[in-house]
């Protein structure tokens, strides 16, 4: 049985711990409001350039003229995935359900007989995916230094995944990451990206008018693939924020609450410990009373 002065240094060591998670559940709630605002703020942006672009591409798909971007290499043999995690943990689930997707995508391609490759950006991912396919990671890319996520370092991701594309590293490119919905609900999201894969009304979607263009279309989606291509990092970059926060934030609240708990049954346990040895130091002086 332990002494009672374990038992404080027991209850003293899960108070402080349950003010570590108050804090940085505080700290996340506070972080949360700026991330979800720029991560909602970014999306009209995103979701407006993929329909327009699908708008110009419908009419130059499929031909030989079409950027490279937009038509692929004309296989889908290798296959690199682009996994956005958080540089951190203490957020639940958050990066162990992305890294999940991404494992079970791969690990379907290579039952084709497809070659898979990892682009990790996020120590967490990378930490992860490196004990089971170490060999298959081509790049990690850190952003944990960043105090802000600003739209340069989406176009400087873009530009490497380029640089391999225009290498022949692969055909196909999928993006993972965590959409936010709300403080408890993230949802797991894969989009491939190279080629791109446009919505079948995103040719409708302007009301099915017929616009000429100037430069001619071939130039514009030669200048607008690849930018399309960072906005859709940034737009993942910034969901997967805002989800790590509200992550880290239910998270916390766990935390504390679990921590509330057991300081509660720490310290019946301490006042049972305490008074069961009063109650034997009583019975121990009543026997030697009634000795004499």
């Amino acid at each position: 049985m332990p002494s009672l002065k374990d038992l404080r240094n027991r209850i003293a060591a899960t108070k402080a711990t349950q003010k570590i998670t108050k804090a940085m559940q505080m700290v996340a709630a506070s972080k949360l409001r700026r991330a979800q605002a720029t991560a909602e703020a970014a999306r009209p942006y995103a979701n407006h350039m993929d329909t327009v672009l699908g708008n110009i591409a419908a009419g130059v798909v499929g031909l030989d003229s079409a950027p490279r971007l937009l038509r692929g290499t004309g296989s889908d043999q290798r296959h690199l995935l682009l996994v956005c995690t958080a540089e951190r943990g203490l957020c639940g689930p958050f990066n162990t359900a992305i890294v999940r997707l991404a494992r079970e995508r791969a690990n379907a391609l290579m039952a084709e007989g497809k070659e898979v490759k990892f682009f990790c950006v996020g120590r967490k991912g990378y930490e992860q995916l490196r004990r089971q396919y170490s060999q298959q990671i081509v790049e990690l890319v850190e952003l944990r230094t960043l105090r802000v996520l600003g739209f340069d370092n989406a176009e400087r991701i873009a530009e490497k995944i380029i640089a391999l594309f225009d290498k022949f590293e692969f055909d196909v490119c999928t993006l993972f990451y965590s959409r936010f919905r709300s403080v408890i609900a993230q949802i797991q999201t894969a989009h491939q990206i190279i080629p791109p894969v446009f919505d079948a009304k995103a040719a409708d979607a302007l009301g099915g008018a017929v616009y000429e263009f100037e430069p001619d279309v071939e130039d514009l989606l030669h200048e607008l693939l690849p930018r399309n291509l960072a906005v859709q990092i940034s737009r993942a970059l910034l969901e997967n924020a805002a989800s790590f926060y509200g992550a880290q934030m239910s998270a916390m609240d766990n935390a504390t609450r679990n921590a509330g708990d057991m300081i509660r049954r720490q310290t019946l346990s301490y006042n049972r410990t305490r008074q069961a040895m009063i109650t034997k130091e009583l019975i121990e002086i009543i026997s030697g009373a009634e000795a004499l």
